[in-house]
């Protein structure tokens, strides 16, 4: 992770300061709990509460010497606390507490993802209806196909971010476990009651069978979420990409006053943000296939997942909370032109309506073999640019014989494909 890439509501949460505080809460709720069993003094978690403290570089300077991260983190609460401090981590092992404050930082990450995908729907959706009815030429595999809106493109994307919303909430609450069951898992030093004591108060679930470690499934399929949702942020990164081509300039990124495109070209416009999506997001997949890979841990654990944590907790969810935003950014801002967008559908001379004229043969009492011949001879004609499909049709014995120009005249009719905009936009935003 790089700071350009980031925003400070998601960088703060994986800074050391907040993985300690999370750390501390987890002991000092388990010696709460300890407490209120009867197995440490009265006022053991009251004078944790009071007295506790720690420092980052004071924690670094204890490890360099221990090579142990939650040992000197425990030294360094325990030359605040004082005496109280050898109930701490009674019956705990260090997964204990790495792997539940892991879990309560992507817990809050998703949150914070999901206020960056409703940002994104919110700009999809009014977008969407702006241009509900706007037309436009839809492509399939690069070349025009058949007309559809602007907003109906969107609509889609947005039904393909509710998508990811939904996985991510279910992300989330795979990944919200809690796991106090010390050394292998069993619960031999510590009694299960403080696990969910511990998982109550942190809003989490109990995980039923931790062998030391939460199972890493959870985590993989918690990435591969993330992986997913980066990829819908290219797919759409993607489509504006193209539509900015200069060719086809049917949409682009706001240029804003003052900014520059090219160091050597002062006539270019860039999009530059989208393509930077396109590159964050392969970031975030990057992390999905390590994520697979620390699911087969050694027995009851073993530490091959831990540094690959350090790394795709913070950089997975840093950059796709970033991408989130920038995307919302884009689309908010996203210059539409409906006159381009008209030029283009316009652009092969009426052929995007040969499936109309294709079926309308066929209803006329043509085989479909000779129908598509009659189509494509005529529309090949178009495509040298030898004048628009509807004249060819109309000088063509075989076609008229069946249809009348009157008829033919009828299948060039625009709003005829945009009869079921309202049922699209229905299903995918609801009936109001």
């Amino acid at each position: 992770m790089i700071p350009r890439y980031a925003r400070p509501e998601m960088t703060a949460l994986w800074a050391p300061e907040s993985k300690y505080a999370i750390w501390l809460e987890i002991e000092t709720l388990a010696a709460e709990a300890m407490e209120s069993l009867g197995q440490i003094p009265q006022g053991t978690s009251a004078a944790v509460r009071e007295k506790a403290a720690f420092e980052v570089a004071r924690i670094d300077e204890i490890e360099a010497e221990v090579k142990h991260d939650v040992i000197a983190f425990l030294t360094n609460v325990a030359e605040h606390v004082g005496e109280p401090a050898r109930f701490l981590h009674l019956g705990m092992t260090s997964s204990d507490v790495l792997d539940t404050c892991l879990n309560v930082q992507l817990v809050r990450a998703s949150d914070l993802l999901l206020a960056g995908l409703d940002r994104v729907l919110d700009a999809l959706r009014t977008r969407a209806l702006e241009h509900k009815f706007t037309p436009t030429i839809g492509r399939s595999h690069g070349i025009h196909a058949e007309p559809t809106t602007f907003g109906v493109k969107l609509a889609g994307f947005h039904a393909e971010f509710q998508r990811a919303r939904a996985r991510l909430i279910a992300a989330r609450e795979e990944i919200a476990t809690c796991a106090l069951s010390g050394a292998v898992g069993t619960f031999a030093n510590i009694d299960p009651r403080i696990e969910a004591h511990v998982a109550e108060k942190l809003g989490l679930a109990i995980e039923p069978v931790s062998t030391q470690v939460i199972p890493r499934d959870r985590h993989a399929m918690f990435f591969a979420v993330l992986g997913v949702i980066a990829s819908s942020i290219e797919r759409l990164a993607v489509e504006i990409r193209h539509l900015q081509r200069t060719e086809v300039l049917e949409a682009e990124e706001f240029f804003s006053k003052g900014q520059k495109g090219s160091s050597a070209m002062p006539h270019k416009r860039n999009p530059v943000l989208t393509e930077n999506l396109t590159g964050l997001a392969r970031l975030v997949r990057m992390a999905v296939v390590p994520a697979m890979e620390n699911v087969a841990l050694w027995h009851e654990r073993d530490i091959s997942h831990s540094s690959v944590e350090r790394g795709i907790g913070p950089d997975s969810t840093i950059h796709l909370d970033f991408a989130l935003h920038r995307l919302a950014g884009v689309m908010e801002n996203l210059v539409i032109y409906p006159d381009a967008l008209q030029a283009n559908l316009d652009r092969l001379g009426g052929l995007h309506n040969s499936q109309r004229v294709l079926l309308a043969l066929v209803n006329a009492g043509s085989s479909r073999e000779d129908a598509y011949r009659l189509v494509q001879r005529n529309a090949m004609k178009t495509w040298a640019g030898e004048g628009p499909f509807i004249d060819h049709l109309c000088q063509d014995e075989e076609v008229t014989a069946l249809l009348s120009e009157a008829a033919l005249g009828d299948l060039f009719d625009l709003d005829y494909h945009f009869k079921r905009v309202d049922v699209i936009f229905e299903r995918v935003f609801g009936a109001d």
